[in-house]
């Protein structure tokens, strides 16, 4: 086994590329871990950020062992945070771990329960997505919100197939529905164009779903639209997950005509299978938090 690495003592700077690091001595490789642990799961200091990038970065690294034994939660200031062994858990920045929702916190605390005896943050979507959340979007919400409108500028929903009758009836039946949704909610239409031609969209649609996401404050739910946004290629699909009017596994299948047609027609491969379902995990702990 090759020796546990340590990053060079202060002043000292290297990339996160380098291999240019010294041996740990024994009482520094709790410290090491938990650092380690911290790469993992949130993003670097100047890290551009994106919330699918951030959930799913550095997961083939080695995985960190778990190095508490309870993790609970506990109303504060009017919060609920994260615990581990009592001790409130703090994201790399130093912002405790915590969220207004105590069934959120609940389930974040079940995901480090469920840790066994290494920590494995590809079975934590919603610590991922916390941790993003506070690290990441907090401090970037216009650039957050501007990605989003960016997707309703191209949905998905405004694509139609010209063929097979079959695939269009299907995206017919699984869209128009969401885009009715929408001119109910936000009073406008968006256009739509058969095959891959862009289509431009009414300015005042743009807007309304400008003003839309510009209400969103908190930095928790505007990080998991923007993950329902990215994951369906649909700023439609996610804002009508926002107000209740469709659950996440409508939500999911609305996203998936074609590639569900593709795989009715051609069958299923278990290496998308596997990829497909690791999305959903992210995506269903966004929705919850919507």
């Amino acid at each position: 086994m090759s020796p546990m690495r340590c990053a060079p003592p202060a002043p000292t700077t290297l990339s996160k590329h380098s291999t240019n690091w010294r041996r740990c001595s024994p009482h520094e490789k709790v410290h090491v871990m938990r650092e380690d642990l911290s790469r993992d799961l949130l993003p670097l200091r100047d890290e551009a950020v994106d919330p699918i990038a951030l959930a799913r970065r550095d997961l083939r690294k080695n995985l960190p062992k778990r190095f508490y034994s309870t993790a609970s939660t506990r109303a504060e200031d009017g919060l609920f945070a994260l615990l581990l062994d009592g001790k409130p858990a703090l994201t790399p920045q130093r912002k405790r771990l915590d969220v207004a929702r105590p069934d959120i916190a609940d389930l974040i605390a079940a995901e480090w329960n469920r840790q066994e005896e290494y920590i494995d943050p590809a079975t934590m979507p919603l610590t991922r997505l916390v941790n993003s959340a506070l690290d990441g979007v907090a401090a970037t919400m216009a650039d957050v919100r501007a990605e989003i409108v960016k997707y309703a500028g191209s949905d998905l929903l405004c694509y139609r197939a010209g063929e097979p009758d079959a695939l269009a009836q299907a995206q017919s039946a699984a869209w128009d529905p969401i885009l009715a949704i929408v001119r109910q909610k936000l009073g406008v239409r968006f256009n739509l164009a058969e095959g891959v031609m862009f289509v431009m969209q009414d300015p005042a649609a743009l807007a309304a779903v400008e003003a839309e996401v510009a209400s969103i404050t908190d930095p928790l739910r505007l990080a998991a639209l923007s993950v329902a946004t990215t994951l369906t290629g649909s700023a439609l699909i996610a804002l009508t997950l926002r107000h209740g009017t469709r659950s996440a596994e409508q939500a999911w299948a609305a996203a998936h005509v074609d590639e569900d047609f593709q795989i009715r027609a051609w069958g299923e491969d278990a290496e998308a299978k596997a990829r497909r379902e690791r999305r959903w995990q992210d995506f269903h702990a966004a929705t919850l938090c919507l």
